[in-house]
């Protein structure tokens, strides 16, 4: 179709003076709406309700939602380097539109497979490839700050949750005028799920095409102003050849990451998993009343909120100061001591529990935005986000045994309700277990041996030449156009960043109104 020609890969390489700071909001764009995923929980009362069916078929969902977002990702990782992130942009709003559209004839027909169709399989896969779509541009985009753009994105991500969470919340009141936004227990009607479903389905598609009308990858040879590429290649780890991802999973750096990134997510998980149980039993004697609220708990889940968005972009772009293998080092190694420290005197005071495990949390986030980084360190920019791809099978993977590991643990210490900060402490120490695995995989990591590289290809230096790294910029078609207005340009930066920024402030705002809760009762 001609109309939809605009996505070909053609059209992606930026004229020149296409400005950089236009990517982060394309692929801001995209993560803050996949990010809902993660705001399920505020209508989970409902959907049991409406479907008359347990917790566990209600959850299913999520669960099946993730992991089809780890295996698209693994799968579609290369298609999303052979078309470029503009296509993928917009496959991956097509799908996540209609898994919310799916979705919502499923509930309105009461067809509970159609809700898992829809939103689990259908907008899971459009998760997985919105979610590596612009990682490998923003890393060509941006090679002297690698660990800043990644951040960039993936704090969107973050932030998804922080905005879908009180917008549903909003939105069902507005649908349905017996649902109390402010009661966790408030259920709302299935016509005003359907109406959410529809909502989030339209706006969400309608915000991700900022993602492929802002999205361009760099022409070939470009490289930002004043950026010396020697600077970047001489750190350590830092390669400047090419490795394929079908070679990247033959090598031993790769499954050490593997292992790193499941382990920081296993711990992470174990905390967001329990957050809001597990500070009232912390502050609960001998099975008796807890002296936290659920008011005060849910504040606690939104403080955690901020620090796991805030986490993703600090770290991640501390990691261009001091490298991404000291930075994991931080993640794991003082992650260990923080969850030691959480089993040892968490129960002390309430602002000591709060403030270890926001910073358990932190370093969670963190280490999602600076994996991209660090493949791309390892392996360079040659498929790097088909890479990512494969890697994020450890999320999957961690996603499932976190919450069993402590799930498991805290089925033998008690029942929900009764458990004292005692209960948690075999769950504590294995984490800290599981982190000194990740710790010792990390400090394995070496550079890719030289047979792992690309034949006839050459060095390609941090700059990430599209002549070399992107299969879209070859062609003759694929030349970039002339370059655009000043003035034009310069409008759509600042109304790219205003979208990006009001939709980051509602959630920060509202979030931040809830974890006041804490502190207030």
């Amino acid at each position: 179709m001609p109309t939809l020609s605009v996505f070909d890969p053609r059209h992606t390489v930026a004229p020149p003076g296409y400005s950089r700071w236009l990517i982060p909001t394309a692929a801001l764009a995209v993560h803050v709406c996949i990010g809902q995923v993660y705001a399920t929980s505020v209508y989970k009362n409902s959907l049991i309700a409406h479907f008359d069916v347990s917790q566990t078929a209600i959850g299913a969902i999520f669960s099946i939602a993730i992991v089809m977002l780890g295996s698209s990702a693994a799968v579609g990782g290369r298609w999303v380097e052979r078309n470029g992130p503009r296509r993928a942009m917009f496959v991956s709003a097509c799908f996540w539109a209609t898994g919310f559209l799916v979705g919502a004839l499923g509930i309105a027909t009461q067809q509970l497979w159609l809700l898992y169709l829809g939103y689990g399989v259908i907008g899971g896969i459009g998760l997985g490839i919105g979610y590596i779509s612009p990682v490998s541009t923003l890393i060509k985009w941006f090679p002297d700050r690698p660990g800043l753009a990644t951040g960039l994105a993936i704090m969107g991500f973050g932030g998804g949750a922080l905005v879908a969470g009180p917008l549903a919340r909003q939105l069902l009141s507005l649908y349905d005028s017996g649902y109390n936004p402010n009661n966790p227990a408030a259920v709302a009607s299935g016509h005003a799920l359907v109406a959410l479903f529809v909502t989030f389905g339209i706006g969400y598609f309608v915000i991700m095409m900022f993602g492929p009308f802002n999205v361009r990858v760099p022409a070939p040879d470009w490289r930002p102003a004043g950026f010396d590429p020697a600077s970047v290649a001489s750190r350590p780890l830092v390669t400047t050849a090419s490795v394929s991802a079908s070679n990247a999973v033959r090598t031993r750096s790769f499954w050490l990451l593997w292992i790193v990134l499941f382990c920081n997510v296993t711990a992470g998980i174990g905390i967001l998993e329990q957050a809001s149980p597990m500070i009232q039993d912390f502050f609960r004697d001998n099975g008796t009343a807890t002296t936290v609220s659920v008011t005060a708990a849910a504040g606690f889940v939104g403080v955690l909120s901020l620090f796991n968005m805030a986490g993703r972009f600090v770290w991640s772009t501390t990691s261009d100061l001091i490298g991404r293998k000291p930075i994991y080092m931080v993640y794991l190694g003082v992650g260990m001591v923080l969850y030691l420290l959480l089993a040892v005197a968490g129960h002390s005071a309430t602002a000591v529990f709060v403030l270890i495990a926001a910073a358990i949390i932190s370093f969670y986030g963190g280490g999602f935005a600076t994996m991209p980084a660090y493949l791309r360190d390892l392996f360079g920019t040659f498929q790097v986000g088909a890479i990512h791809g494969r890697i994020l099978t450890a999320w999957s993977a961690a996603g499932v045994a976190g919450p069993l590991i402590v799930n498991g643990i805290l089925d033998t210490q008690g029942k929900p309700g009764t458990l004292t900060a005692a209960a948690y402490r075999p769950a504590l120490f294995t984490m800290v277990g599981i982190l000194a695995i990740g710790f010792i995989a990390n400090l394995l990591v070496r550079s890719v041996p030289e047979r792992f590289h690309e034949p006839n290809r050459g060095p390609t230096s941090p700059v990430a030449k599209a002549t070399v790294t992107e299969p879209v910029a070859l062609g003759r078609d694929s030349q970039p156009p002339a370059p655009p207005r000043v003035g034009s340009q310069t409008g759509r930066l600042w109304l790219s960043w205003l979208l990006v920024a009001v939709l980051l402030g509602y959630g920060i705002i509202q979030t931040a109104i809830t974890a006041a809760k804490l502190f207030t009762g």
